[in-house]
């Protein structure tokens, strides 16, 4: 399957809309999200996420299959900092590759923004998504606890980092 990856913007908040209330029913336990609040959002709140972040898609043709956030604090003490969130494939486009070149190019423009790392969380049973992180050069630094209830169950979640001024798995203690 051959895909090509682009930061989205205001023009794709429908296809980002639907794709990111798509993976809130998908998987609800690998997501901060709601789908019953977000399903209840304007277009406008979609649109602002694209243009108050940084979102690159993966697409296959011309549909949407797979996506990536990254997003950062404006305070002078964190602003070294970009925080990975909402990645997701469709399941049709799983295991097809899109995955790591959604976060790098996430990674690399995170670079570009004179970042000098970069945070995901992960829940903890999540096995394939704790692989790609680490493939990707992310390493876990914590645990947060009952970090999220979904469908009547904790959900404890890795905080990882991947450190953009050394090589990756390598920090600084």
């Amino acid at each position: 399957m051959s895909f090509s990856v682009r930061q989205l913007t205001a023009a794709d908040a429908e296809a980002f809309r639907t794709i990111r209330l798509e993976a809130l029913l998908d998987t609800p336990e690998a997501f901060g999200g709601d789908h019953g609040e977000e399903s209840q959002q304007p277009l406008e709140a979609f649109t602002e996420q694209l243009t108050g972040s940084a979102v690159f898609g993966g697409f296959v043709a011309e549909r949407l299959c797979g996506v990536v956030g990254l997003y950062w604090s404006q305070s002078a003490k964190r602003r070294h900092i970009g925080n990975l969130y909402t990645v997701y494939v469709r399941p049709e486009a799983r295991g097809q590759g899109m995955a790591l070149p959604l976060i790098e190019e996430a990674v690399a423009h995170a670079r570009q923004l004179g970042h000098q790392q970069v945070l995901l969380a992960a829940g903890a049973e999540n096995a394939p998504a704790l692989a790609l992180y680490r493939k990707a050069g992310f390493e876990i630094y914590g645990t947060e606890p009952r970090s999220l209830y979904v469908n009547g169950r904790y959900i404890d979640e890795h905080l990882m980092v991947r450190l953009l001024d050394e090589a990756p798995g390598k920090t600084t203690k």
